[in-house]
């Protein structure tokens, strides 16, 4: 789907005139327009404060997005706006305005602690964290009871045997749903790697380390633990997307999975009476959980710097931050926003999400190399918990491209 919401007008310097590109992603899963009403509302308020600045919007999916981006820049017609899902690229190539050129510093200084980090690039902030989300362990209340399970589990070991006794008490067909199918496979891993006290996929000093001695204990025990005992349900976890789990935990056949709050608001709908607590540790609670986020940018071709600054400044504003976040049940990626969230009674369902985000961590997304090491997790993860493969050495075969793309990309 492509719309565009605002009638195109050339830059014109005589007149102090500009018409910003803006291109972002459709939210909207059902087909609808609310991420197209969302920009026009924004849009129209904006240029009403701005005269003499004009914003054009063009929605595309994600299945499109990126490859639409990338095309525009590399024909030399970079748009002045993007909201994606990556921004690394663009930075490494010094496309981008870094955060500071454009921003106020009341409004750069808002964002997230997390967000910030995950937007930088050699310590300067390129990506700009446009909505965000965490991720909490779901479970089924009434499937829990069926079981006689009285508490949700805090540990490994204690998700192992909740996971056994839904097996033994009941019908459902996904004990616990391991989704390590190439959907999001990176998210579902760095979660286990985390609950492990790992650092995840990079080492404090932020070089990869994929292969790490922590991540290689926590998916052994998840293969020897949850899969090898039949807990993982019918698909193999590597043939297991997450929007397949996800449906099936709507349709009540699933006892517990790691969920977002979309599933949350999708699950309820279906009248599935979800439990949701962080997930467990090896030992107990984790100190830190996966935190996600999209990312929004401007880009220097065009050299409208005060235009896409004052733009941004407008949009980051807790009111537009808030109807963004609230109509796609995601997480405000500032300070301000989320803390006016968490004190909506409305959003009490997000309560456990939005104390997770300050102190979650990301993926490396500030690294250009993380979209190909992404790629490489998302299509051999599931083997590594396959009958007869060593967690180990596939861990080890990540590792290894994963030096190869950061060699690349120091090149």
């Amino acid at each position: 789907m492509t719309a565009a919401l605002s009638g195109c007008m050339s830059a014109d310097g005589s007149s102090g005139n500009v018409t910003l590109k803006l291109i972002a992603a459709d939210y909207d899963v059902n087909g609808g327009h609310s991420s197209r009403d969302y920009w026009a509302n924004v849009v129209g308020e904006f240029e009403a404060a701005h005269p003499g600045i004009k914003v054009d919007v063009t929605i595309e999916t994600w299945t499109d997005i990126d490859r639409k981006v990338a095309e525009m820049v590399e024909a030399g017609k970079a748009p002045d706006i993007a909201q994606t899902g990556g921004y690394a690229a663009y930075a490494a190539e010094e496309k981008l305005y870094s955060a500071d050129q454009m921003l106020s510093i009341p409004v750069q200084s808002n964002f997230l602690a997390p967000l910030i980090s995950a937007g930088e690039q050699q310590r300067t902030q390129y990506g700009l964290p446009f909505v965000a989300s965490t991720r909490l362990l779901f479970y089924n209340k009434k499937l829990f009871a069926e079981a006689g399970i009285e508490k949700a589990p805090k540990t490994w070991d204690q998700l192992r045997d909740a996971a056994e006794k839904l097996k033994d008490s009941t019908d459902v067909t996904y004990p616990f749903a391991l989704p390590l199918g190439p959907e999001e496979a990176q998210i579902e891993t760095m979660m286990w790697l985390l609950s492990n006290d790992s650092n995840g996929y990079v080492d404090p000093g932020g070089s990869y380390a994929i292969d790490s001695k922590e991540n290689t204990d926590a998916i052994t025990w998840v293969k020897s633990n949850l899969v090898e005992r039949g807990l993982t349900g019918p698909t193999a976890p590597g043939k297991l997307d997450r929007k397949q789990a996800f449906v099936a935990f709507t349709e009540g056949k699933v006892g517990m999975l790691n969920g977002h709050p979309s599933l949350m608001k999708e699950a309820e709908a279906a009248g599935v009476e979800v439990g949701k607590v962080p997930m467990p540790g090896r030992l107990g609670t984790p100190k830190t959980s996966v935190g996600v986020a999209d990312w929004i940018m401007g880009f220097k071709q065009n050299g409208h710097r005060t235009e896409i600054g004052k733009f941004f400044n407008f949009l980051f504003a807790d009111k537009h931050v808030l109807a963004f976040a609230s109509q796609n049940n995601m997480l405000p990626p500032t300070v301000t926003a989320s803390e006016a969230m968490e004190a909506d009674a409305r959003h009490k369902s997000l309560k456990g999400f939005l104390e997770a985000l300050p102190s979650a961590q990301l993926p490396p997304v500030n690294k250009n190399s993380w979209s190909a090491v992404s790629s490489e997790i998302k299509l051999k993860i599931g083997s590594a918990v396959a009958p007869g493969n060593s967690p180990g050495k596939v861990l080890e075969g990540i590792a290894k491209k994963a030096t190869e793309a950061e060699t690349t990309e120091e090149e």
